[in-house]
């Protein structure tokens, strides 16, 4: 199960904005010459290379070929710091770094930073110092490493939103490269019908773990990747129409962003040929989702998961409608919802969701953040808040480290954010507690709007109809008693706010 399993012409990647592609030939070949490369440079099997790369071609070749190599490789987030970048290298204990000549500053900076012994790799142009390894793969013949090949694995990072990043260790490296499916290739083969004949849009940068293991899990089943290089809403749409995408995977941002679309622009689309659009990443409002399933039909399915993969729900549109708000049931592990002491709760009451009989995980050099991951019977837990219904659907919350405590009150800010991105003017809404002298926290909103206002009267209308409109839609101690307005939010590409950031500026600027 892997690219040279495949027709050598039948097209394996094909970048959306450039039209450049690869066919499963020249994906093979190039796997091939970079897995000889690693070897040569004394990389074997259970060693770790690490990928700082933008959305592109070489992105899945680079991947493809330390899978080929049985190592471990991590993708980095390239919106990270140099610091960020080496302490993610250094901890992963990396024997090889690729990075893309985009990000040649950070390069440079990596120098100081990164151990002499890494191999260092450009890719895409030149680094000064660094060779290019197009260059130095280029005289390795593009066939496959003698002997029994192991297929490596991905070894992802948490998106590290409340701290450092911590690596998801991968079970041991044992099966054969042609027996070894990506953890998701079941799912897409079995639930979503991929195939040879599906094409698969993914809009998200690809070192993210979920569309880089959906992209190598299409490899594996002989379908055509269709990367998008920047995620736009009017670009998406001339994508799924042109390159008559059959599969996708979005996050909540990115619907509000489409719904956000002119209504003209909305009904010209043409989404024929999309089969299945699967999301997850972030809690997505009730309002979108319904909005979404109204507009594409009910081909839309959602699933729960973490990057350390402990457990994973499932939920199709026909359960969802009939189930709002739900994130599914368990395909992959058995949700509890516990209080604080342990206690496991019944249906319907809100507490921490732990995970029990699915796969085991541990982090990368930290046996103390693995503990605290699982309770003493061993369930692991990522941090999440959520219910269990009667039926056994799960419902999210709200991370417990954004747990708004106002007066005493528990107070989930998913809530009230829900609300405000329902709103048509909004497009970007996040709700986090504050300092106050006698509530202990306050609950503030920060908005991004559709169409920005000025300072003025016109500003302060529009703060007093949303602060209404929270309080017309919850109960009042769930309602913000302030909010600003913001050009952008920080929020990840692939959906998640680092809302972190804003609680600390905030806390900032009103204990100083």
């Amino acid at each position: 199960m892997h690219p040279g399993a495949f027709p050598p012409d039948h097209p394996a990647v094909v970048m959306a904005t450039s039209g450049r592609s690869v066919s499963y030939g020249e994906l093979d070949a190039a796997a091939n010459r970079y897995s000889r490369l690693f070897h040569d440079r004394g990389l074997r099997p259970g060693d770790h290379v690490a990928l700082v790369v933008e959305n592109a071609i070489a992105f899945l070749e680079l991947a493809w070929g330390a899978h080929y190599a049985g190592l471990l490789y991590t993708a980095v987030s390239t919106r990270l710091t140099p610091e960020e970048v080496a302490y993610v290298v250094v901890d992963c204990e990396a024997g090889a770094l690729v990075v893309s000549a985009r990000y040649t500053e950070t390069a440079a900076a990596l120098d100081g930073l990164v151990p002499a012994a890494v191999e260092r790799l450009s890719v895409g142009g030149a680094i000064p110092g660094w060779p290019a390894v197009e260059d130095a793969a280029a005289g390795f013949d593009a066939t496959p490493l003698p002997g029994e090949r192991v297929a490596g694995r991905d070894m992802p990072y948490s998106s590290g939103i409340t701290g450092r990043p911590k690596g998801i260790k991968p079970r041991e490296l044992v099966a054969p490269l042609d027996d070894a499916p990506i953890i998701v290739t079941p799912i897409l083969r079995d639930m979503l019908g991929v195939g040879a004949d599906s094409v698969y849009l993914t809009p998200a940068p690809l070192y993210h773990a979920a569309p880089l293991r959906f992209s190598m899990a299409v490899h594996q089943l002989g379908g055509t990747v269709v990367v998008m290089e920047r995620f736009t809403p009017e670009s998406a749409l001339d994508v799924l129409r042109d390159r008559g995408v059959t599969h996708t995977q979005m996050v909540p941002t990115m619907f509000v962003r489409l719904l956000r679309l002119p209504a003209e622009v909305r009904a010209a689309a043409d989404v024929s040929s999309l089969r299945v659009v699967i999301h997850a990443g972030a809690p997505c409002p009730v309002d979108v989702k319904r909005q979404i399933i109204d507009w594409w039909g009910p081909i839309v399915h959602e699933y729960y998961a973490s990057t350390e993969a402990c457990g994973l729900t499932w939920v199709t549109s026909e359960q969802w409608l009939a189930h709002p708000g739900t994130v599914g049931k368990a395909a992959i592990g058995v949700p509890h919802v516990l209080g604080d002491d342990g206690t496991e709760l019944g249906p319907g009451e809100i507490g921490t969701i732990h995970f029990s009989d699915g796969p085991p995980f541990e982090y990368h050099n930290d046996p103390a953040k693995t503990a605290e991951a699982h309770d003493a019977r061993g369930w692991a837990t990522c941090g999440d808040i959520g219910r269990i219904d009667e039926d056994g659907f799960l419902y999210l919350t709200d991370r417990k480290s954004f747990t708004i405590i106002s007066g005493g009150v528990n107070v989930y800010p998913q809530e009230a954010e829900d609300v405000l991105i329902s709103d048509p003017a909004v497009l970007d809404a996040a709700v986090f507690g504050i300092p106050h002298a006698d509530l202990g926290e306050q609950v503030h909103a920060v908005v991004q709007l559709v169409s920005p206002v000025g300072p003025g009267e016109h500003q302060d209308a529009e703060r007093t109809r949303l602060l209404a409109l929270c309080r017309s839609r919850l109960a009042d101690v769930k309602c913000p008693r302030s909010l600003d307005f913001r050009a952008e939010l920080p929020r990840h590409d692939t959906g998640k706010l680092y809302k972190r950031l804003l609680v600390d500026e905030y806390r900032a600027r009103l204990e100083a």
